[in-house]
Order: structure tokens, then C-alpha cells, then sequence
């Protein structure tokens, strides 16, 4: 078991762990996450990243950006753009790697550990370059699935490959439930980490993300 001292930083790429948890039957506690991650040691920052549609009234996500900023989280997103792609189709785009990583790189040296929500395997380069820093990595996705939600090379790359059928138990509710929302005062965010969190309407497909 990890030394109760060890700071840790979660990195969650909120469209990559939905489509997970979606394709395992079963929505995330993110008071559950957090209290998990707490008692493993100290939790220095939670970040949680997503695209957000520009101009969109309101989506039912909006509560769960809310809740999460004033629970403990780090929310941090971005604007979608539309393009349209070779055959005529409308596509929208909304990838937070490069966010991710930057602060990923920012924080390496106040962490030692490093817990990635992800299994996107473009996040292969930025586990070594973190792991290169002496910080060690987890990755958390699955391989229950068919195909596997995890990149095979990101796999192998992590220190640690937790699979999210483990922590089910822990972080888990079943997607009829509705979870508690209790806001509190937000947490100080450090100036080299603080970032704008104004836009708050999320991308469609995630709209059965939140905790409303």
C-alpha cells in the first residue's frame, strides 16, 4: 500500500472515463473517487477535464461542472470547434491532450504519484515523460470490454494498470441513483495552477455524465 505521505494528482478525461463506466453499466461516484484517492495517500489535486459546447443554453451536465468545482475538483475546459470533414459531414472536436499534459508536466514535481483516467493511447509520450521526472504512474481504464477501452501501449507503458472494474465497488453507483450534491467553499487553487472555468455547457455525448 502506497506511503500515506505520497502526494498524488488524478487526471481525469471526463469524455474517456464516462464512455467506460458507460460501456461497464455503472456511473461514477466522484465523492466516492475522491474519498477513495484520499485514503491513499495525499491527494494534492483532482483534475477533471471535458469540452464544452459554445453558445449552448443549457445541458444537463451544467450541474455536474458545478459540483465538482466546489467538491474538491480542478475543472478545466475548453471550446469544441465544428468543421466540417471531407465527405460534407459536420464533425465537432473537443480533445484536451494538450491541456492535460501541460499540467500534468506543471505539477510533476510536487507529485509522486500521477493516476490517469484515460486509455487513450496518445497519452503514451506524456506517462514517459512524467515517469522520466520520478513520478509514478497508474493508469485507470479497462480491458473488461471488447475491444479493450485501454490503448495496449499505454498500458504497458504505466507503472500500475488499474482496471475500473476493481474500483467499482469503491467509486461506483448504480445509474439510477441520484447522487448527494453539497456544495462547500472551494478549495485555494496555487496561481501557477489556477485556470478559467467560466464556461460551463458540456458536449452532447456526455450529457448522461451528471449528478443531478
Amino acid at each position: 500500500m502506497a506511503s500515506q505521505m505520497e502526494k498524488i494528482a488524478l487526471f481525469i478525461d471526463g469524455a474517456n472515463l464516462y464512455a467506460t463506466a458507460k460501456s461497464l453499466g455503472f456511473d461514477i461516484d466522484y465523492k466516492r473517487l475522491l474519498r477513495e484517492f484520499q485514503s491513499r495517500g495525499y491527494l494534492l489535486r483532482a483534475f477533471y477535464y471535458t469540452a464544452v459546447v459554445e453558445d449552448q443554453e443549457y445541458s444537463s451536465i451544467r450541474p455536474l461542472i458545478d459540483w465538482l468545482d466546489y467538491n474538491g475538483y480542478t475543472v478545466v475546459t475548453k471550446a469544441t470547434k465544428e468543421f466540417v470533414d471531407q465527405s460534407g459531414r459536420r464533425k465537432v472536436k473537443g480533445n484536451m491532450d494538450i491541456e492535460l499534459a501541460v499540467d500534468a508536466m506543471e505539477i510533476a514535481e510536487h507529485i509522486d504519484q500521477m493516476v490517469l483516467f484515460s486509455g487513450d493511447g496518445d497519452f503514451r509520450s506524456l506517462v514517459e515523460a512524467m515517469q522520466r521526472r520520478g513520478v509514478r504512474v497508474t493508469v485507470v481504464s479497462t480491458i473488461a470490454t471488447q475491444p479493450p477501452m485501454v490503448a495496449d501501449e499505454l498500458r504497458r507503458q504505466a507503472d500500475v494498470f488499474l482496471d475500473i472494474v476493481e474500483l467499482q465497488p469503491k467509486i461506483g453507483r448504480d445509474p439510477s441513483e441520484r447522487a448527494p450534491r453539497e456544495p462547500r467553499e472551494p478549495r485555494h487553487t496555487p496561481q501557477f495552477l489556477q485556470r478559467s472555468t467560466a464556461q460551463r455547457a458540456m458536449t452532447p455525448h456526455e450529457e448522461e455524465f451528471g449528478e443531478d
